[in-house]
């Protein structure tokens, strides 16, 4: 069975991608650093058919985000997809970009970039000996429209949309697809009264289609 591995699986997105790639035929490799949540997820997605394992690590941990996605490779026979959308245990520092200091970057850019460069670099070498995978990268559309509000924030994550695009023309003509998906929406329930907001259920399919029949495209936005 092909797998997909997403790096920050939680009862949101996580959930909603698991199924999907469930739904045709994959088992899902759930990592994030709380393995209580992750074991219910799995639990869930069992129940619905779908063969799902937990492998804890906190993506500012490399050496431990590396060594799951590795476990989970052993495991399952192999990572096909990676998707990477870690997701805040709290809620970060934000700052205006006047107020932003070097530390309140780097934070995100630990979590944001780095974190994405240590799960590529622990799947590719496999993708590449196959000559196909898939590699999607999860930020807000700020990376691409930025917020005063989230300076910071947004900062990093159009670093790893760049790095991401960059990845993409890389590896063009070798069977990877490596794209960006910029969500323009919040997810589930509205962070800001008047954003917009869809349910996960129909933003995961986004990446399905960069998966199969958009594979010459390096970004997705998803907006309403």
């Amino acid at each position: 069975m092909p797998t997909i591995a997403i790096v920050g699986a939680g009862p949101k997105l996580g959930r909603a991608l698991a199924r999907t790639f469930g739904a045709h035929g994959f088992d899902a490799a759930l990592i994030a650093r709380n393995q209580g949540k992750l074991d219910t997820l799995a639990e869930e997605l069992t129940a619905d058919g779908i063969t799902a394992a937990a492998f804890p690590a906190d993506v500012l941990d490399r050496d431990a985000l590396t060594q799951a996605l590795k476990d989970a490779a052993a495991k399952l026979g192999g990572i096909d997809v990676l998707e990477y959308s870690p997701g805040h245990v709290e809620l970060p520092t934000l700052t205006m970009p006047t107020e932003t200091e070097p530390a309140h970057v780097d934070v995100e850019m630990h979590f944001q970039l780095y974190g994405a460069i240590a799960a590529t670099r622990a799947v590719l070498p496999a993708m590449r000996e196959a000559g196909a995978g898939t590699l999607l990268y999860t930020t807000g559309a700020g990376s691409i429209d930025p917020v005063p509000q989230v300076g910071n924030v947004n900062a990093a994550a159009a670093a790893l949309r760049n790095w991401a695009i960059n990845l993409h023309k890389e590896l063009d003509g070798t069977g990877i697809q490596a794209a960006h998906v910029g969500i323009d929406v919040s997810i589930g329930t509205p962070a800001v009264l008047g954003f917009p907001t869809a349910q996960p259920e129909e933003i995961a399919p986004v990446y399905w289609d960069l998966h199969t029949t958009k594979r010459d495209q390096a970004e997705l936005v998803f907006s309403l």
